[in-house]
């Protein structure tokens, strides 16, 4: 059974840090591209930062460069989301994401946790 079990959210002060993990099971972590999203309240699902299978490349949005990384460890089928200088406008709950993705004729589907909600508040 596929799970994505999101846990590291919580409350934090602004300029402050959390670090976020998504522990997954039941897919074959090491094939699939991940990605952060996260949804704050009244506001549609953006992307965070997504990671290559293999780690070898990131990318951030815009208003998270410079402040979150997104890391994995294959070995451990996890994926990672340090987030430093946190702002209040980071409050949201946070996905993490197993990208679909299409190798020649074969397409496997995507995959996305429950989520972890993170609140920056003095």
């Amino acid at each position: 059974q596929v799970q994505l079990v999101e846990s590291g959210g919580g409350l934090a002060q602004p300029g402050g840090s959390l670090r976020l993990s998504c522990l997954t099971y039941g897919f074959t972590f090491s094939r699939y591209a991940m990605t952060w999203y996260r949804q704050a309240r009244g506001k549609e699902r953006e992307l965070v930062a997504t990671i290559s299978n293999v780690g070898d490349s990131t990318n951030y949005a815009e208003a998270v460069k410079g402040r979150f990384t997104i890391s994995r460890d294959n070995a451990k089928s996890t994926v990672y989301l340090q987030m430093n200088s946190l702002r209040p406008e980071d409050t949201a709950v946070y996905y993490c994401n197993a990208d679909g993705y299409c190798k020649g004729s074969a397409c496997f589907r995507g995959y996305r946790g429950q989520g972890t909600r993170v609140t920056v508040s003095s």
